[in-house]
């Protein structure tokens, strides 16, 4: 039998327990958090758009200004226990998401694949998906209804 020493610090400590390094770690560079969503009023049912935040590199995934993305977008949402715990609109395939309902990665997340492309490769980022919410009026949001964010990621290859 393994000792735990031997298993990835996700299998073995709650979110709560991990430290910084731990918690930035498992974010897979999807860049599905960075996407504009739409809720409507009356159900609470979320939509992903593919318009994206404005610090968003649309091919990289990654914010372009992370340290200091709140100054620019003061509504950017630094996640955290209570917000994995309530956001609804995380993806299914969102790591803390994952790991705060006791279940593994998936094979494309890096720390499984040891690739941060790998994410990329199984299509399940952003990746050259998006516009830029410079380039869209927010009334036109609707326009830019998705689907793909909801895909569970749990295509083999």
């Amino acid at each position: 039998m393994a000792d735990k020493a031997d298993e990835p610090f996700w299998r073995v400590k709650r979110l709560e327990e991990m430290d910084n390094r731990e918690w930035e770690a498992l974010c897979d560079g999807c860049g599905l958090c960075c996407l504009n969503k739409l809720e409507d009023w009356e159900t609470g049912e979320v939509a992903f758009t593919s318009v994206a935040c404005r610090l968003l590199d649309g091919h990289s995934c990654q914010c372009s200004d992370y340290e200091h993305r709140q100054k620019t977008v003061p509504e950017c949402i630094q996640l955290d226990m209570e917000g994995v715990r309530e956001i609804p609109w995380l993806p299914p395939t969102c790591a803390y998401r994952l790991v705060h309902e006791g279940r593994d990665l998936y094979w494309w997340h890096y720390l499984v694949s040891g690739d941060r492309e790998t994410v990329h490769q199984a299509g399940i980022s952003a990746r050259d998906k998006t516009i830029s919410e410079m380039k869209v009026a927010v009334e036109d949001y609707e326009d830019y209804l998705i689907e793909w964010p909801v895909l569970t990621g749990e295509k083999t290859g």
